[in-house]
C-alpha cells in the first residue's frame, strides 16, 4: 500500500511538472505575441494619431518647392491724398483745401499663373497703385501691368513680360475637405518665400470683409498662420494644387491669432478667365434677395426643416423670376450642389457667366421643383459687357414699375437698384436714381443703356429723377 501511494505521488507530480512546463511555455509564447502586437499597434497610434507631428505620415515638402518658385512678392507705390493739417498750413493756409499728396508702398503676395506672366493678387493690395512690381523667388524684378481686378472678390490680375516661368495648377476647392492639410504660401512682413502649415477649419465662410453691395464671400477657413503681405499669396494642398488665394485674418492685433481666411479657386479661375479674356468680370446674377435659414427663422416661418437658402423676394425681370422662383420658395441646390449657406449659393453661382443655363432645385411648401435658370448680366440681359461698359456703369439696373412711372410722371425709365464701384457711383449718382435719358435718347429699358454706352465715345450725359421727383444731371467720360 505505501508503495502504491508513493508511485501515485510521483506520478501527480510528474503530471504537475509537465503542466507547468506547458502553462509556462504557453505564458510566454503569448507575452511574445502580445508584445508584437502591442508594437504594431502602436506604430498604427502613431501614423494615423499624430499625423501632424510625424513627418512620416504627410510630407510637405514637395507641396512647399513647387509653390515657393510660383509665388512672388507684389510691391506697389502710391500717392495718397489726405487732409491732415501741416505747419505750412497753419501759417499760410492752403489753397487746395488741406489735401496734401503723400507717397505710400505697399507689398504683398502673388501666385503665378501662367509661364508667359500672367499673376493672380488681391484687389486690395494694387487697388489705386501707382507702380506695381513683382519679385520672383529667384530676386529677378519686373514692373507689372495691372490687367483688370474685381472689387466683388477682391482678385485683381497681373501681367509681367518675361516667359519660362513656374507656376502653380489648379486644384478643386469644391473637393476640399474640412480637416484637410494645406499650406500657406506668402511674403508676410517682408519675409520672402515663407510656408505655413495648416488644416482646413471651414469652408463657406462670409465675415463680412468686402464693404460693398456686390461682395461675394465664400472663403475657406484654415488654422495656417497667415499675417500682413500673404494677401494674394497661394493657399495650396498637399499635392501642390492652388486651392485658395489668402486674403484676410481675423485679428485684434492685426497680426495672426489663429484663423485665417481665403478666396477659393472655384471663384478664382472664373475672375481670371474674365479678366484675361474681357478685362472685366462677366458676372452672372440670379436676381433674388437671400437669407440664411435658422431656428428662429424656420419657427416664424412654420418650415419643418432647417436646409438650403431663404428666398424673401424677386427682382423684377430677374433670371429667376423668368424661371418661375417665388418669394418664400427654399433654394435647395444649384447644379446638384446642395446649398445651405447664402455665401455658398454666391459661390456656386459666381462660377458662371451671363446666358449660362443652370439647375437650381427648390422647394415650395411640401413640393420640390427643379427649374433651368438663364442667368443675366447686371443690367437684366444675357449678353457680354464689355471693359467700358462695365467701368461706366457699375451698377445693377432694372425696368421702372408702372406704378412709379405714374407717380413720378415719367414714362420711360431704369432704375439703379444697386451702386457698385464704377464711373456713376464716382460720379455722384446714388441707388434709387431713375436714368431716363443717356445723351438725349430715351432708355426704355436695360437693353438701351449697354447699346447707347457701346457706340459712345467721350462724354455721357445722363438726366434722370430719384424717388423724391428731384430731377438730376450727370456727366462723365468714357476715356
Amino acid at each position: 500500500m505505501k508503495t502504491k501511494r508513493i508511485l501515485s505521488i510521483l506520478f501527480i507530480a510528474f503530471i504537475g511538472g509537465l503542466s507547468s512546463l506547458g502553462i509556462s511555455s504557453l505564458i510566454n509564447s503569448n507575452k511574445s505575441d502580445s508584445s508584437e502586437l502591442g508594437n504594431s499597434n502602436q506604430n498604427v497610434y502613431k501614423f494615423t494619431g499624430n499625423s501632424g507631428v510625424n513627418s512620416g505620415s504627410v510630407d510637405f515638402t514637395t507641396a512647399a518647392e513647387i509653390s515657393v518658385n510660383a509665388v512672388v512678392h507684389v510691391k506697389t507705390k502710391m500717392t495718397k491724398t489726405g487732409n491732415q493739417p501741416t505747419m505750412y498750413d497753419f501759417f499760410f493756409g492752403n489753397p487746395y483745401g488741406n489735401m496734401n499728396r503723400m507717397p505710400m508702398e505697399t507689398s504683398g503676395s502673388g501666385v503665378i499663373l501662367s509661364s508667359d506672366g500672367y499673376i493672380v493678387t488681391n484687389n486690395h493690395v494694387v487697388e489705386n497703385a501707382d507702380e506695381i512690381e513683382v519679385v520672383l523667388n529667384d530676386n529677378r524684378s519686373f514692373t507689372a501691368e495691372l490687367i483688370g481686378r474685381d472689387p466683388s472678390t477682391d482678385i485683381a490680375l497681373l501681367k509681367i513680360d518675361t516667359k519660362e516661368l513656374p507656376v502653380l495648377s489648379y486644384g478643386n476647392s469644391d473637393e476640399l475637405k474640412v480637416g484637410e492639410w494645406v499650406l500657406a504660401v506668402g511674403n508676410p512682413f517682408n519675409l520672402m518665400s515663407t510656408v505655413t502649415a495648416g488644416i482646413v477649419s471651414a469652408k463657406g465662410r462670409n465675415i463680412n470683409l468686402l464693404d460693398i453691395n456686390s461682395a461675394i464671400e465664400s472663403f475657406i477657413q484654415t488654422d495656417a498662420a497667415v499675417n500682413p503681405g500673404n494677401s494674394g499669396g497661394a493657399l495650396v494642398n498637399i499635392k501642390g494644387e492652388l486651392v485658395g488665394i489668402n486674403t484676410a485674418i481675423a485679428s485684434m492685433t492685426g497680426s495672426y491669432s489663429g484663423y485665417s481666411f481665403a478666396i477659393p479657386v472655384s471663384i478664382v479661375k472664373k475672375v481670371v478667365a474674365d479678366l484675361m479674356e474681357y478685362g472685366t468680370v462677366q458676372r452672372a446674377l440670379l436676381g433674388v434677395s437671400i437669407q440664411d435659414i435658422d431656428s428662429k427663422l424656420a419657427s416664424e416661418l412654420k418650415i419643418n426643416k432647417i436646409e438650403g437658402v431663404y428666398v424673401m423676394g424677386v427682382n423684377d425681370g430677374s433670371a429667376a423670376k423668368d424661371a418661375g422662383i417665388k418669394e418664400k420658395d427654399i433654394i435647395l441646390d444649384i447644379n446638384k450642389v446642395k446649398v445651405n449657406k447664402v455665401s455658398e449659393l454666391q459661390e456656386q453661382i459666381s462660377k458662371h457667366r451671363p446666358g449660362d443655363k443652370i439647375s437650381v432645385l427648390v422647394k415650395r411648401g411640401n413640393d420640390i421643383k427643379e427649374l433651368v435658370v438663364t442667368l443675366k448680366n447686371n443690367m437684366g440681359t444675357t449678353s457680354f459687357v464689355n471693359k467700358e461698359t462695365a467701368s461706366v456703369l457699375g451698377a445693377n439696373l432694372q425696368v421702372v414699375s408702372d406704378d412709379e412711372k405714374s407717380k413720378l410722371k415719367i414714362t420711360n425709365g431704369v432704375k439703379i437698384v444697386e451702386l457698385m464701384p464704377g464711373k456713376l457711383l464716382r460720379a455722384g449718382v446714388q441707388k434709387d436714381f431713375i436714368i431716363v435719358e443717356i445723351n438725349n435718347s430715351k432708355i426704355n429699358g436695360v437693353e438701351d443703356v449697354q447699346d447707347i454706352l457701346n457706340k459712345t465715345h467721350g462724354g455721357v450725359y445722363i438726366k434722370g429723377v430719384y424717388p423724391d421727383g428731384t430731377i438730376a444731371y450727370y456727366a462723365f467720360g468714357l476715356e
